[in-house]
């Protein structure tokens, strides 16, 4: 079968469908990926097929990523002011590139692909990367990047209900462009396109890790966990350099803040401080620090290595621990990789990821307003000596590097097409 696989987003966003693209080719299907202009050459460096749906920003625009993952007004800059205002643009391409396909995979960003695959009668998958995607009362997410809102929901997590529907009602009007593409289209009114109305009658694929959730009564139907789809897109391997430095001595803390909230205002402090207490606490350290020359730290030692990137799913595991934002991407990655870790959760989804991995007792958590050198000193020193997280990291790596989530996800597929059909 060929299978149309849409996303937009950051790397954490791309990596899982090019991941999943290569489980179909793998299994003898087509996959076919529509992404934005820029991810085109990782597609394709992965040897899948790309075809061009927009908007086609620059994943590198550091001023336009720094306001999506503004913690409070992110989302709706995102969702209001950009997505949804580029909607027909994203229909026109997403309908071309169908012509010829059997079913698509949508992202819960992709808000125009209900629509195309109801014009074109075709099945249609949803998917989600994180537990929060569902907004489960059952299972409530902590929506906040806060850390009072932290305290909150470690107490009293069931508080953190009344925000779903606040959540719905404050977002209540985003959706319209699309409430109104559905009337052109003479479609039937669609639900919340944040809420119920990303998710599909056919199939809901949960492309993360078991440990992170189990299937609650309020999902939506026809929700398969599959676990997560590990896949590093290519930057151009692993630095010059870095080799030796991992060979020259005991592993070192691994400070990364993933492809996008690298961006943020607040990285350059955070990688300041990482270089500072690791030197401080006589630590070896790798700082990946992305393209901004404001994030390199005017710290120099032989014990910091500092790169632009390298590839998590190499790096991870021969880190001592990792320090990370949260996103789902190098969630999965440094649990894979079975290492402790200090999560700093920007915005997004990231506090809800903070707070899952710390009540499986692999993770602590430090929001960026606390990312001071004394605290960040203090944090490693005790986790680095913990036993008992360092054990719980290491069990959990093993069940996820132990999941198929690709395989899962294509049965799935395959399944669901063939339902379709019959």
């Amino acid at each position: 079968m060929r299978v149309l696989l849409t996303t937009i987003g950051s790397f954490g966003d791309l990596n899982p469908y090019i991941g999943l693209g290569l489980a179909l080719k793998q299994r003898g299907h087509e996959p076919v990926l529509a992404v934005a202009h820029a991810y085109r050459p990782h597609v394709e460096a992965a040897g899948l097929e790309c075809r061009p749906v927009g908007p086609h920003g620059d994943p590198w625009d550091q001023a336009l990523v720094a306001r999506i993952m503004h913690p409070l007004r992110g989302a709706e800059f995102l969702v209001r002011d950009l997505l949804m205002q580029t909607i027909d643009e994203a229909y026109d391409d997403l309908y071309a590139a169908t012509a010829d396909v059997d079913a698509i995979v949508s992202h819960p960003l992709t808000f125009t692909a209900p629509l195309v695959a109801a014009k074109r009668g075709l099945p249609w998958a949803a998917s989600v990367l994180f537990p929060m995607s569902f907004f489960s009362l059952a299972d409530p997410p902590q929506v906040v990047a806060h850390p009072l809102a932290t305290a909150i929901h470690r107490r009293w997590p069931g508080v953190m209900r009344w925000g779903i529907p606040l959540g719905k009602l404050v977002t209540r009007s985003w959706g319209d462009p699309i409430q109104a593409m559905r009337q052109k289209l003479e479609l039937p009114r669609g639900g919340h396109p944040l809420y119920e109305g990303q998710f599909s009658p056919h199939l809901n694929l949960a492309l993360f890790s078991c440990v992170l959730a189990e299937p609650q009564p309020d999902w939506p139907a026809k929700t398969i966990v599959t676990g997560a789809i590990a896949y590093d897109a290519v930057h151009g391997g692993v630095p010059e350099g870095l080799g030796k430095f991992l060979d020259n001595g005991p592993p070192p803390v691994v400070f990364t803040l993933g492809s996008a909230a690298v961006s943020h205002p607040r990285a350059a402090n955070f990688y300041k401080v990482s270089a500072a207490a690791a030197i401080a606490m006589r630590l070896r350290a790798v700082l990946l620090v992305g393209r901004a020359s404001e994030n390199r730290p005017a710290i120099q030692s032989n014990d910091v290595f500092v790169a632009e990137w390298a590839p998590h799913s190499e790096l991870f595991p021969l880190a001592a621990a990792v320090v990370h934002q949260g996103g789902a991407g190098t969630t999965h990655t440094a649990l894979a990789a079975g290492r402790p870790m200090i999560v700093v959760p920007f915005a997004h989804d990231q506090p809800d990821s903070a707070a899952r991995l710390e009540r499986l007792g692999v993770s602590r958590t430090i929001y960026p307003q606390q990312y001071t050198s004394s605290r960040v000193r203090d944090e490693l020193a005790s986790l680095l000596k913990d036993e008992e997280t360092r054990a719980a990291a290491s069990a959990i790596g093993a069940k996820v590097r132990a999941e198929r989530g690709g395989d899962r996800a294509v049965d799935a597929l395959v399944e669901m097409t063939r339902m379709k059909h019959e």
